[in-house]
């Protein structure tokens, strides 16, 4: 053993890993007949219940980027990074009444056959590759990666390539039996990583509350985070001044205040809860209403997800700044690891169960996901047209272990670079630049039937190109000071405009563009979707979920304002 863990900690992560196993063999054998059903096992069609695909689209979405990066941000930016669950919340809500409808009478099984249907075959073919690409060498690579750093720093920092190896190993378990065997243990990860999560908030508020002299209650730490960082719970960050220090400056060019929801970060949202294979694959093969009920019931559960991946991070540091948290080493990202340090054995194990939980769910879903497009959209399309269903399943499952073997490879020795800017900072660089013409495709694509092909590549490849020019040009070209934009000096040499206005400036443009060329077009593309006002209707009990989710989103932006 080492002085992190102990042989108790080591025994509840192992209780945590027979028990999802148990579970997932179990399922397996149960709907072992998936096998002769390619839809059923790439998408568990018409098998998953509400609360299974609300509790695998939490799953799957947090992971070692969120508890390691968002603590990090709770670290350093304070309750501004909640914006992000908050109001992912609300997306939720969007993507329910309005996204899945079109998707679900249009039988749109992959986001690839959603473009073939509506646009082209060129257009479905060329963003299925880049999904597979940006699933494999982005998203799966640095899931893996910062997970096996953080779980190794855990575990005496010794063992990355076997804490690698098993997180891969372990994902491939679960994945391999398909989406309703990566569903159903997802119930399982969302409860061990919820309930993991609010321990270590628990303990790092009474830790808060001892050192500072009120006791070890939680609510009494809780308002002395309030009392010595009152910065730090404050959800609009300021726009700096000629007086305004670097410090202020990174902090708005991270979270620009109220250009964030004017901008970038409702297009962050809506692109990857309504437009990511990986997220709406879950319920793409439920009915209308078991849909809807499964995605308002994640929008509920991401009410609380601030409270596990950035609570941890303003904990650490009001300890720190006063000079309790002597532990913490490289800078905001370690400061989730820092505050484990404070619990005790046996709960450790389950912090560690938590964070393993989110790192293979996540895994297990991108690697499903990365198999039912290669399988669904390439390989029966253009390489092997006859392949029957069980043939589609093998398929599938090389597809599942060459992408998890590739993401092992180019983690191993870290090809890719990804501790160099860190696996949050990673995804967001290369998923941000694209989100914005991905978005307006298929924004455009679903509720304005003009929309041609031709504006649909056109719009893919401008909203990347603008991404690039406002990101990393525009400032030198055109100057700090426009009417579009204000670049700010970034500390390290350069102005640099805030990410989120680079990416509303890019979808905006994008839209320009692809609806004056789409007016050259016939007035409605002989491809456009059918829709009809019934499509959106909700049912009471709908509509109780939204405005509860609502009212408590209300409410939290009205304290912490």
């Amino acid at each position: 053993m080492n002085q992190n863990l102990a042989f108790a900690d080591y025994a509840v992560f192992i209780i945590y890993f027979i028990v999802v196993s148990a579970y997932g063999y179990t399922v397996y054998r149960k709907r072992k007949q998936d096998e002769q059903d390619a839809k059923a096992y790439f998408l568990a069609e018409g098998n998953l219940t509400w609360w299974a695909i609300g509790a695998s689209l939490i799953a799957s979405n947090i992971s070692a980027e969120q508890f390691i990066g968002m603590s990090g941000e709770g670290f350093f930016l304070g309750i501004a990074v909640a914006a992000y669950e908050w109001l992912a919340a609300i997306a939720l809500i969007i993507v329910a009444v309005w996204f899945i409808p079109v998707y679900l009478k249009n039988k749109i099984y992959t986001m690839p056959q959603f473009l073939k249907t509506r646009y082209n075959e060129s257009t479905a073919l060329i963003m299925a590759v880049f999904w597979l690409f940006l699933y494999v060498f982005v998203n799966l690579t640095s899931i893996l990666y910062l997970g096996a750093v953080a779980i190794n720093g855990l575990a005496g920092g010794e063992y990355l390539h076997v804490i690698m190896i098993g997180l891969a190993v372990f994902a491939l378990f679960i994945s391999l039996g398909g989406m309703k065997v990566v569903a159903y243990t997802d119930v399982i990860q969302v409860a061990v990583l919820i309930i993991g999560g609010l321990v270590t908030s628990y303990i790092a508020l009474t830790t808060v509350g001892q050192y500072f002299g009120v006791g070890e209650n939680a609510i009494a730490g809780f308002k002395v985070l309030m009392k010595e960082a009152p910065e730090h719970f404050k959800m609009i960050i300021p726009k700096p001044t000629a007086n305004s220090s670097q410090i202020e400056i990174d902090k708005y060019l991270t979270f620009p205040g109220l250009m964030s929801y004017l901008a970038g970060i409702w297009i962050i949202n809506l692109n990857y809860w309504g437009c990511n294979q990986y997220i709406t694959q879950r319920a793409l093969g439920a009915d209308l209403q078991t849909a809807r009920t499964g995605i308002l019931f994640a929008g509920m559960l991401k009410l609380l997800m601030p409270l596990i991946v950035m609570l941890p991070g303003i904990a650490a540091y009001v300890l720190y700044t006063n000079g309790h948290l002597p532990q913490l080493v490289g800078g905001k990202d370690g400061a989730y690891s820092a505050v484990l340090t404070f619990l005790p054995t046996g709960l450790k194990g389950l912090s560690v169960a938590a964070l393993t939980a989110a790192i293979v769910a996540s895994l297990a879903g991108k690697v499903n996901s990365i198999s039912t497009i290669y399988t669904l959209d390439i390989h029966k399309k253009y390489i092997q047209k006859d392949a029957g269903e069980k043939q589609q399943v093998n398929i599938g499952r090389i597809a599942v272990f060459a992408a998890m073997l590739l993401a092992v490879l180019f983690t191993w020795n870290d090809i890719l670079g990804i501790g160099g800017v860190g696996g949050f900072t990673y995804i967001q660089k290369y998923t941000g630049f694209i989100s914005p013409g991905v978005f307006a495709m298929f924004f455009l694509g679903m509720f304005w039937k003009r929309t041609t092909g031709t504006a649909a590549i056109v719009g893919v490849i401008l909203g990347f190109v603008l991404s690039v020019l406002f990101n990393e040009y525009a400032p030198a070209l055109f100057g700090n000071e426009t009417l579009l934009y204000t670049a700010y000096n970034n500390g390290k040499g350069a102005f640099e405009i805030p990410f989120h206005i680079c990416m509303g400036l890019s979808f905006f443009f994008t839209m320009l563009v692809m609806i004056a060329i789409s007016f050259a077009g016939p007035k409605v593309n002989p491809k456009a979707f059918e829709i009809d006002a019934e499509m959106f209707k909700v049912k009471p009990q709908t509509t109780v979920l939204i405005v509860i989710t609502l009212l408590v989103i209300v409410a939290l932006y009205v304290k912490f304002w």
